[in-house]
């Protein structure tokens, strides 16, 4: 908008945009263990792309995607990477945006050697809540579940739903396995479907259920899995002690690794 004062031009006012991501939380992210343009990071980028339309957010094409990656790696062994969509558009809350930036931030990366100890978070969830399903830059849910654990002397928690069922760690999907069957709560009970979890479940029979609390402290062994850990044995949850099994965690971290070649 041009301003005038008595027909002369003092200064333009250019159209506010403000930064959503900030504001209201509107934006996405991705957590990459980077190995290169990998089948693992054509599914991050599938979800980014997914969430983004859902939201209304603007996103780059694949190609652009993987060269923004690249050219901020440049070259660095043994990262990860965070992948923030962030979003700017008109100012009110409900208005819809209509640029995104896509930010890349490298960090090294350290994998954890040793099983982990979980608990029962108090923080609960709702199943009906649509945001569960995408990786939003709103994250307080999930940083109240981590520190929550942490300040009890564990590793992670895992949430319930309205219903008391299971439903995922802070950060990170559940297997669970009894007898000689693989699970995994159910979608429906609220949850992100991990990237990883998503690559087991292609190669390894995984029933998904409702999950009580019950059955998890029944489980013969439990593991958490996400891009960062891959697959994690538990080796606690609360007071109840969980056996690892050796092998089938290796054959479990082998088809995760086999799509991040």
């Amino acid at each position: 908008m041009l301003l005038r004062h008595f027909g002369k031009e003092l200064y333009t006012i250019k159209p506010y945009m403000a930064n959503r991501s900030f504001f209201y939380g509107e934006g996405l992210f991705e957590t990459i263990l980077y190995r290169g343009r990998t089948k693992k990071l054509l599914r991050h980028y599938e979800r980014l792309s997914k969430s983004a339309e859902y939201f209304g957010i603007p996103y780059p094409d694949l190609e652009t995607f993987c060269d923004r990656i690249e050219k901020k790696v440049k070259g660095k062994k043994d990262i990860y990477v965070k992948v923030c969509l962030v979003s700017y558009g008109k100012p009110k809350y409900y208005q819809m945006p209509y640029r995104s930036e896509l930010k890349v931030f490298v960090y090294k990366y350290t994998p954890l050697q040793n099983p982990v100890s979980v608990c029962i978070s108090s923080i609960k969830r709702h199943s009906s809540d649509p945001l569960i399903k995408h990786k939003t830059l709103n994250y307080l849910t999930n940083v109240l579940v981590k520190r929550e654990a942490i300040q009890r002397g564990f590793y992670d928690g895992l949430m319930l739903n309205e219903k008391g069922h299971i439903t995922e760690s802070s950060s990170a999907n559940l297997l669970l396995v009894r007898k000689d069957s693989i699970y995994t709560p159910h979608i429906a009970s609220g949850l992100l479907l991990g990237t990883t979890l998503k690559s087991i479940m292609e190669k390894v029979e995984i029933k998904e259920k409702e999950v009580k609390p019950e059955d998890v402290f029944g489980a013969d062994h439990l593991f958490l899995v996400n891009s960062l850990i891959g697959v994690l044995p538990v080796m606690r949850l609360e007071d109840k002690i969980f056996s690892v099994d050796e092998s089938l965690t290796q054959y479990l971290k082998s088809i995760v690794e086999e799509e991040n070649r």
